[in-house]
């Protein structure tokens, strides 16, 4: 079983070149790579910052593990 399987949601660190502190947004994950240590997904943010220009609600995306803040199953977020 991988760390992170479809339909998960993981929280990334965005760095943007105008922002030293960046963004955190949500990717819904799509598969993982584990033996390269990448999850592949899709955006499930509108980024609020100048990121806006690079990616937006929907990008597809390839995140390397290194840049992963949270990891959340799609059950945990109706339980809030």
């Amino acid at each position: 079983m991988t760390a992170y399987q479809a339909g998960d949601y993981i929280k990334v660190e965005f760095k943007d070149q105008s922002d030293p502190i960046g963004e955190w947004m949500w990717v819904r994950v799509e598969s993982c790579d584990e033996k390269n240590r990448i999850v592949f997904g899709v955006l499930d943010n509108e980024p609020i910052s100048d990121l806006r220009s690079h990616v937006g609600l929907g990008s597809r995306l390839a995140v390397s593990f290194d840049k992963i803040r949270e990891h959340r199953k799609a059950w945990e977020f109706s339980q809030q």
